[in-house]
């Protein structure tokens, strides 16, 4: 046989034994649809989730790099509407970010009025939207599992989640508790795409449902952390709580 020929077909071979081992790997994987309704299950359920229509959540938002810190507060109702506040005192100023439900808004005393348009919205109403955990099918046009990752000593499924608007998030869940352990995205901000780490841990629960109460998130070379105190449900939210602030409402009229 020449020699140039059998190279060739044990080529072939390698790459058919390659393509057999990848494809009983991804057979070897769980479907992604299973491990986010593990993800529902593992933090409370399904009925414990629908119990609850409003969440008052408060704790500090620190941004260890500059030395600045502050109290972070998030209202959230249903179906999408949100307001954070966060105050990071006379250097920095308050910073607010929210929705009425159909206008999605974020407010920094630094960087004035702003009214999120095109892929930015469309990220935002997904943020906006609560209860997304158990939603989640109303939220992406497609979830897929990709494959593995180590974070902070757990082994975890990859988790690529695709919107029908705007880039994929990718999520990692811990292979033996369920819970989200990291999330990898790229946020669309005023300032362009920036790439992000948040880092989920403290799970504690909060009436029926457990939760996250540290979020460490890693981008553009800073990182912050948000330390969740205390969390309310179903509280009395005043009315205007969601209300658009005079500033936006001046730019939606230009």
């Amino acid at each position: 046989m020449n020699r140039l020929f059998s190279g060739r077909i044990v080529a072939i071979g390698s790459a058919v034994v390659l393509s057999l081992t990848l494809a009983r790997a991804a057979d070897d994987l769980p479907k992604a649809e299973n491990i986010l309704d593990k993800y529902v299950e593992a933090t409370g359920g399904k009925a414990a989730y629908q119990k609850h229509h409003s969440t008052v959540s408060k704790g500090t938002f620190e941004l260890a790099a500059m030395s600045l810190k502050g109290p972070i507060t998030i209202y959230h109702a249903e179906p999408n509407k949100i307001l954070s506040e966060i105050d990071l005192g006379s250097s920095i100023g308050k910073m607010r970010d929210g929705s009425d439900g159909t206008v999605y808004w974020s407010f920094f005393a630094m960087m004035g009025p702003h009214v999120k348009e095109g892929p930015e919205k469309a990220q935002a109403e997904i943020s906006a939207r609560y209860n997304a955990e158990v939603n989640w099918r109303d939220l992406y046009k497609e979830v897929k599992t990709v494959g593995t990752d180590t974070v902070d000593g757990k082994d975890c499924y990859k988790v690529q989640l695709t919107p029908s608007a705007g880039g994929p998030i990718t999520q990692c869940y811990d292979k033996e508790s369920g819970l989200v352990v990291k999330m990898t995205m790229t946020a669309q901000t005023p300032m362009g795409e920036q790439t992000g780490d948040s880092f989920f841990t403290d799970y504690r629960k909060e009436g029926n449902i457990l939760m996250a109460h540290k979020i460490k998130e890693s981008g553009a070379g800073q990182e912050v952390t948000i330390s969740i105190d205390s969390v309310t449900f179903d509280s009395d939210i005043p009315a205007d709580t969601f209300a658009l602030p005079d500033e936006i409402k001046a730019l939606l009229k230009k």
